[in-house]
């Protein structure tokens, strides 16, 4: 049986549609109910849906007067305030192109973004310069003036038209743009039965930061377009965490994975009354960190999978939270070399073409490319499918590993050594021990003593022999990047000999 699961189509977007007026439209019918509470230096800042609506569309009429126009490229280069949304709606109002970007990024990195995309002007924060860009240039705090102005009808047009432009984390290499299309945002309604279960009601909080898609989107864009609350704490704290979360009777939660390690560390780590589930992205889910969210909190905690170019369409939903899916109105693949795989057979991941949520393309300058083969977008991440439709991640096919002959996936190691209590994460890797040989490697978080001869035994238990790691060392932490993924081409570096 081959690995190909068909749950389409997808809800159909509106022939005429625009991704600001999508986003703003369910809070018209309840303008006084509170859109979005963001924390700013601990203190909550509240905007009801009439003022995040007049707030954008104010901005779209300002940038419009400041020179921004329809199918302009403009960088957003704006902290965690509520700026950056209001921002990225005024600019898709415009129907010119947002690129938001990270805070966190140097000047020369900002520079290979521009050079890579030629935007035509920049919004930033004053904290956030960008020296050297000659293009338009608009201080953050001038739009916050804007706000008062008349407000610009959203323009209407084909939903496949250029929408906004993420660069992906980096983690393969240079930093890649990716251009999406207006219809992304209505195609993450695929999300709302297949991973949130969204409800108008829900009050959505959110861990990270705005310029991550995950944020953007899960935390901010999805609530206000079923006319629910989201709620941005702006905080990695444990305990405010916890505290922001009871306050505002939060009824989804959602971070990345190492957010939930954080606040299992915590003595007031137990159930929250409002609370219905939590959501976990942006990296692997261990079994055990799911499992001891569910014994603390009572509530499930829900894992999903995707990428900068799709979003997210593999999902565990709250009736299922235990095994990855292909969401309703997805159309996927496992692929092999040749074509398809067989269910059990680890290939690579692939999305049907026609997907609304499959962006339109990477930008090179002036230049689209979206690289298909056979009518599917082939990813670099490898899964196996099983026949009951459900799937289990494998790693990315540069992870793959050599054992005898025998390709390994480090992360089918890693949800075995995963199992024992005291571990709190486990990476692993190929290691060169002396010139020419490679063994497995396994990097061991505990939170209490490590037992290398209990989780060896494990191994060998559910393990065929040659995919048993040759070494498990204990280490104090895992190599991450800047978005809290794990680094694993920087794993073998921690491999001490002497241990």
């Amino acid at each position: 049986m081959k690995a190909v699961l068909d749950l389409s189509p997808a809800p159909h977007c509106p022939a005429q549609f625009n991704l600001a007026d999508y986003v703003l439209s369910a809070g018209q019918a309840t303008p006084d109910k509170i859109a979005l509470i963001v924390y700013e230096d601990g203190h909550p800042q509240r905007y009801t849906y009439a003022a995040l609506a007049q707030a954008v569309l104010g901005a779209a009429t300002g940038l419009k007067a400041a020179g921004v126009g329809a199918g302009d490229r403009v960088m957003l280069r704006i902290g965690n305030t509520i700026d950056f949304p209001v921002c990225f709606l005024a600019l898709a109002a415009l129907d010119a192109i947002a690129m938001p970007t990270s805070v966190a990024l140097s000047p020369r990195e900002i520079q290979a973004l521009i050079d890579t995309t030629s935007p035509a002007g920049i919004i930033f924060d004053s904290a956030y310069p960008c020296d050297g860009f000659y293009g338009l240039q608009v201080d953050v705090a001038q739009v916050r003036n804007f706000a008062d102005l008349p407000a610009t009808q959203p323009i209407m047009g084909d939903p496949n038209r250029p929408g906004y432009i993420i660069f992906t984390s980096g983690t393969s290499g240079q930093p890649r743009a990716v251009l999406h299309a207006h219809r992304a945002v209505w195609a993450r309604r695929m999300m709302w039965i297949g991973w949130y279960d969204l409800r108008s009601t829900d009050v959505m909080m959110h861990a990270g930061a705005f310029n991550w898609t995950y944020t953007l989107g899960t935390g901010l864009m999805d609530p206000w377009a079923i006319g629910a609350t989201a709620v941005i704490p702006n905080a990695q704290d444990p305990a405010q965490l916890w505290d922001i979360m009871r306050k505002e009777r939060a009824s989804i939660f959602a971070a990345a994975p190492g957010i939930y390690r954080r606040l299992l560390t915590r003595h007031d780590a137990s159930p929250v009354s409002s609370l219905r589930h939590a959501l976990s992205a942006g990296d692997i889910l261990p079994v055990s960190l799911r499992e001891a969210w569910k014994a603390q909190t009572n509530t499930p905690l829900c894992e999903a999978f995707g990428m900068t170019e799709c979003s997210t369409f593999l999902s565990a939903p709250p009736l299922a939270h235990r095994s990855l899916s292909a969401q309703p109105g997805r159309k996927i693949a496992i692929m092999a070399s040749d074509g398809p795989a067989s269910r059990g057979e680890i290939g690579a991941i692939a999305v049907d073409h026609k997907d609304p949520g499959l962006m339109l393309g990477y930008v090179y300058s002036l230049e689209l490319v979206l690289p298909l083969r056979d009518g599917w977008f082939v990813t670099a991440d490898q899964a196996v499918m099983h026949n009951d439709d459900s799937l289990s991640f494998a790693g990315r096919s540069g992870d793959m590993m050599n054992a005898g002959g025998y390709r390994v996936a480090p992360r089918e190691i890693e949800q075995v050594l995963e199992q024992m209590s005291s571990v709190q994460e486990v990476g692993v890797c190929e290691v060169e021990v002396r010139p020419e040989v490679s063994v497995i490697a396994a990097f061991v978080v505990c939170d209490a003593g490590f037992d290398e001869t209990t989780l060896r035994d494990l191994a060998q238990q559910h393990l065929a022999g040659y995919k048993n790691p040759r070494i498990v060392q204990q280490v104090n932490q895992l190599p991450r990047n800047s978005n809290g993924k794990l680094n694993r081409v920087a794993l073998p570096q921690l491999w001490n000999s002497e241990q």
